[in-house]
C-alpha cells in the first residue's frame, strides 16, 4: 500500500500561512496540528465548519492523521448542519468560535484547544495514500445536494494538476487570497490544496466584500494568486479602491463574461484563469478567456462522447466520470462548453442553456448581475417564456431587451424583467436551487 506525507517535506521555519498579517511556519502548522489531534473526540466523523481558512486546514491534517474521516456541509445553516450530524454516528461539529453547540449537538472549539498547548516537535505522518478522508457535497445549485467521497491521494493528485496550470499562469508559487468558502470543493483545492501541498502560502482570511479582498491581498507578501468568482470579481472591480498587485486571478463556479476577463486583466495587470469542473472529477479544464474561448483539458485527462453523454477519464482522475453539462469536442482536444444537461430549455423546438443565457445577460454593460428561470406554467400546451431577475439600477426593461436581441434568439428573451437589488448568492456566488425556488415565489408575479 503507497503511502503519500501529511505534508511536503520542508524546513521547519519555511512559512506555510499568513494570520492576520503574520507568518506561520511549517512547524508551527504541526505543533497546531499535533494539539488539535490531541484533543478530538473518539469519533469516526467530524463536520468540518471552521470560517478561518487556517484553522480549516490545521483541522484537516489533524483529522486525517488521526483517521477521523471529515464532513464538508455545502452550507454552515444550523438545521442542515444539524440534520446531516443526526445522520453520522457519534459525529461532531468542530469549528473555531464559540457559537457552535446552541442546539447542545456535540460540539468542540478546536482555536481554544491549541491555546497554550505544548505537545511537542510533531513529525508529519505517512497516511494510506487509498484512505478516504473526507466527504464532500455538492453546492445545491441543480438541486438536492450529494455526497462524494475523496481518498488521500485524490487530494494530491487534484492539488498536482491544479498546480501544473496556476503556478505557470503566475510564474511561480504564490501566497493564495480566496473569496471562496474552504468547505466548497473549488475553495478546497485551490486555496486549501493548492498552496498546502504545492508549495504555496495559505491565508486565513476568507474575504467577501472589496475592502476586504484588498486587505487580504496586502496581508501577504507577493507573488499573490486571487481565487475568486465572477460575482466577487465584479464587485471588485467596480468599487473605487486600491488593489494590491496579484501575479494571477482564478475565476470559477460560473462562465466569466468576456468583457469582465478583459477589464480583470487590464485593471489587475494581471493573467486570470477559469477553471472547469465539479465535486465529483475536481478540476479537470482551464482556459484564458481573453485569448480563446474553448476549454483545455487537464495534462492526461480526455473527453469522449457516446449515446448523447459526456464522460471525462485519464490524468488525475481514478475512475471515468460522466459529466452534468452539454459540451462540443473540437478536434483538437479542447471542448466548448454549452450548458448544464439539467437547465437546457426547448421552446418551439429551439434549444439553449439556461446558464448560457444568465451568461450572456450578465455581461451586458450596466447589467451588476442577473439570472434567467423558467416559470411555473398552469397550461401545459402553452409556449413557456423565459423571465429574468436582473440588478441593473441604471437600465430599463427595453433597454435590456434590446440589449440581449444583438446576442440570443427573440424566443429567449426574457418577459417579464424583474429588477430586483440583489440576488441570493451564497459565499461562492452560485444560488443555490432551493433558494431560487424561494426567491422566485416571493418576487414573480404568475
Amino acid at each position: 500500500m503507497s503511502t503519500l506525507p501529511l505534508l511536503p517535506e520542508a524546513n521547519g521555519d519555511h512559512v506555510v500561512a499568513y494570520r492576520n498579517g503574520l507568518p506561520v511556519t511549517r512547524a508551527d502548522l504541526l505543533r497546531d496540528v499535533r494539539s488539535i489531534a490531541a484533543t478530538l473526540p473518539a469519533t469516526e466523523h467530524v463536520l468540518n465548519l471552521c470560517k478561518d481558512r487556517y484553522w480549516f486546514a490545521a483541522s484537516l491534517l489533524a483529522t486525517i492523521s488521526r483517521n477521523i474521516k471529515t464532513y464538508l456541509p455545502n452550507t454552515t445553516a444550523r438545521e442542515y448542519v444539524a440534520s446531516l450530524q443526526k445522520s453520522l454516528p457519534l459525529a461532531w461539529r468542530i469549528g473555531d468560535h464559540d457559537d457552535g453547540n446552541e442546539d447542545d449537538l456535540p460540539y468542540r472549539n478546536i482555536a481554544s484547544a491549541t491555546h497554550g498547548a505544548n505537545h511537542g516537535v510533531f513529525h508529519a505522518p505517512s497516511i494510506p495514500g487509498n484512505r478516504p478522508v473526507l466527504t464532500i457535497y455538492t453546492s445545491g445549485s441543480t438541486g438536492k445536494p450529494q455526497p462524494h467521497q475523496k481518498t488521500f491521494q485524490r487530494l494530491h493528485q487534484n492539488a498536482a494538476a491544479e498546480a501544473d496550470v496556476m503556478w505557470k499562469l503566475a510564474g511561480g508559487e504564490c501566497s493564495v487570497v480566496g473569496t471562496v468558502p474552504s468547505q466548497h470543493m473549488y475553495g478546497l483545492e485551490s486555496t486549501i490544496l493548492l498552496p498546502m501541498l504545492c508549495g504555496g502560502r495559505l491565508s486565513s482570511r476568507i474575504p467577501f466584500f472589496p475592502k476586504d479582498i484588498a486587505e487580504a491581498l496586502a496581508e501577504t507578501p507577493p507573488p499573490r494568486l486571487l481565487v475568486t468568482t465572477p460575482f466577487h470579481l465584479r464587485n471588485l472591480l467596480d468599487a473605487d479602491i486600491e488593489i494590491p498587485p496579484v501575479a494571477g486571478v482564478l475565476s470559477a463556479t460560473a462562465m466569466l463574461p468576456s468583457s469582465l476577463a478583459i477589464e480583470a486583466e487590464r485593471r489587475l495587470n494581471a493573467p486570470l484563469a477559469e477553471i472547469y469542473g465539479s465535486t465529483e472529477t475536481g478540476q479537470i479544464a482551464f482556459r484564458r478567456p481573453v485569448r480563446h474561448s474553448d476549454w483545455i483539458p487537464y495534462p492526461g485527462i480526455h473527453l469522449d462522447q457516446a449515446h448523447g453523454k459526456t464522460a471525462a477519464k485519464g490524468g488525475h482522475l481514478e475512475r471515468e466520470y460522466d459529466l452534468n453539462d452539454a459540451v462540443e469536442i473540437t478536434d483538437s482536444g479542447t471542448f466548448h462548453l454549452l450548458g448544464r444537461n439539467s437547465d437546457i430549455v426547448n421552446i418551439a423546438g429551439k434549444r439553449s442553456s439556461l446558464g448560457y443565457l444568465s451568461h450572456i445577460l450578465t455581461g451586458l454593460p450596466g447589467v451588476h448581475d442577473g439570472v434567467y428561470f423558467l416559470p411555473e406554467c398552469d397550461e401545459p400546451v402553452r409556449v413557456t417564456r423565459l423571465a429574468a431577475f436582473v440588478v441593473a439600477p441604471q437600465l430599463t426593461s427595453s433597454e435590456i431587451l434590446s440589449a440581449l436581441r444583438k446576442h440570443v434568439d427573440p424566443l429567449f428573451l426574457p418577459r417579464p424583467i424583474i429588477f430586483v437589488p440583489s440576488l441570493p448568492r451564497n459565499g461562492t456566488g452560485k444560488i443555490p436551487a432551493e433558494d431560487l425556488d424561494k426567491f422566485i415565489a416571493a418576487h414573480h408575479p404568475r
